[in-house]
């Protein structure tokens, strides 16, 4: 187990690497990593550190409005940019390399900004256990030399989410929140519809089952796959007869429940 001394000493690490670049152009979308990542490099770096959140049929209304808000109260220079994935073949046609053509749509974005700023590198919230996962986004990032501080500084998500509590943000156990292009399984193309329906889908089961929840709705064509937590299970159960209706109005012809529950990135499986 990790002792406190340790992650202190990871934290001071992090805030060495941080005075280190001088500024900081963070990509933000408001999830539990990019908002630590904000937060420390605002506490080093003052307003040489920007935040940047990429606008785009792929980020929920819901979280798109807790960034604005986390970074108001953060004080932090917040800039929204529009991305154009969806506007890229590549990207619609969602084989293994979706994540590397949307990042480089981001960094498409984001390359000029970081000039307009005076060319401050720009971060990525990846923490270490990314590292082990299909993440063809970090290479798109390693080929435009992107800076990850927070795997440099050897921290995982349980410490980003102890730093984040230690640090009063309220992201601290906000449930993890890839984008909704991540629900579509490999293959099927990525439109605006389909991002739209899981979007409205994963808040109606969060207005049930509360905010905090780990949960997924996977889109597979006809079918939409539901995952929670083993615990929310009853729950879920007990929601069936309305879920199915939702979903079949949101234009699924099939609804299922996933009795493995919630798995983080579980369409990857099918790589393997």
């Amino acid at each position: 187990m990790m002792t406190a001394d340790s992650l202190d000493d990871r934290r001071r690490h992090l805030e060495r690497l941080l005075a280190g670049y001088g500024g900081l152009l963070v990509a933000y979308s408001g999830g539990v990593d990019s908002s630590y990542l904000l937060a420390a490099a605002k506490d080093v770096l003052g307003d040489r550190a920007t935040a940047a959140t990429a606008v785009s049929p792929s980020l929920a209304a819901g979280e798109l409005a807790e960034a604005r808000a986390l970074a108001a109260r953060l004080g932090a220079r917040h800039v929204e940019v529009a991305t154009d994935e969806l506007e890229r073949a590549a990207y619609r046609r969602n084989d293994a390399d979706r994540c590397f053509h949307c990042k480089t749509a981001l960094l498409d974005v984001l390359e000029p900004l970081a000039g307009e700023l005076g060319g401050p590198p720009i971060a990525l919230g990846t923490v270490t256990d990314d590292l082990g996962d299909h993440r063809p986004g970090q290479r798109a990032a390693a080929e435009r030399g992107v800076v990850a501080p927070l795997v440099e500084a050897g921290l995982s998500k349980s410490d980003v989410r102890e730093l984040s509590r230690r640090r009063g943000l309220a992201t601290w156990d906000k449930p993890a929140a890839a984008c909704l292009a991540s629900r579509v399984v490999y293959g099927l193309s990525v439109t605006p519809l389909r991002l739209s329906r899981i979007e409205q889908a994963e808040a109606w089961l969060r207005d049930r089952l509360g905010p905090r929840a780990n949960l997924r709705v996977r889109d597979h064509g006809d079918v939409a796959r539901v995952e929670v937590d083993s615990e929310l299970l009853p729950a879920l159960t007990a929601l069936a007869a309305e879920l199915d209706a939702e979903l079949r109005r949101l234009g699924w012809t099939y609804a299922a429940a996933d009795l493995g529950g919630f798995r983080s990135g579980s369409l990857n499986a099918a790589l393997r």
